[in-house]
């Protein structure tokens, strides 16, 4: 990726984290990357193409900070654990990802345009985290239905903890306790 492509997509992320989707304007983008509007639309082309990238950015910048995190894992569980509470970290990059992909969830209601790409980040964590269910000793469930069942739960306490309903220990706790009974469930 070219670097102002970068510049624009970050200025994207934080613009869209603190104003949502629909109160998106490039003129936004352009004052909080110090750049021309012409040129995000050369990069871009438009609105659409600029939102479709974005969310390509915000899952791309979430399975790096996740995929870090869970390499350090002694054995597939801890794995697991690492990788979903990869999104519950508590750093400048995780909540403006965050934020942002909820935003972004939530636009896709009213923006038909972003509903297959959102769909297909998101089939591509839950198989992500299947994947690794699935390599944890005695898993005997159906691992794209824990994976669906925990990053859900994921996506919703992330929500909760950085909307301030949840602290952030608590939103831990209960990811914790959900992945011990999904692979409790699984005989390991």
């Amino acid at each position: 990726m070219v670097e102002r492509q970068q510049k624009i997509l970050e200025a994207a992320v934080r613009v869209i984290a603190r104003s949502g989707v629909r109160g998106l304007r490039v003129e936004k983008i352009a004052a909080e990357a110090g750049i021309s509007t012409s040129l995000i639309y050369y990069h871009f082309t438009n609105r659409a193409g600029l939102l479709r990238k974005t969310l390509e950015f915000v899952s791309d910048r979430a399975a790096a900070y996740t995929e870090e995190a869970a390499a350090e894992a002694a054995d597939p569980r801890a794995e697991l654990e690492l990788l979903l509470f990869g999104e519950l970290q508590d750093t400048q990059a995780v909540r403006e990802n965050s934020t942002a992909w909820g935003e972004l969830r939530a636009s896709a209601v009213f923006t038909p345009e972003l509903r297959e790409p959102l769909a297909e980040s998101t089939r591509i964590w839950v198989d992500e985290v299947a994947e690794v269910i699935r390599s944890v000793d005695g898993a005997d469930v159906r691992a794209e239905d824990a994976a669906e069942r925990l990053t859900g739960l994921v996506e919703g306490l992330s929500e909760r903890w950085l909307s301030g309903s949840m602290e952030l220990d608590r939103a831990r706790e209960l990811l914790r306790g959900a992945i011990a009974l999904e692979l409790d469930r699984a005989g390991t």
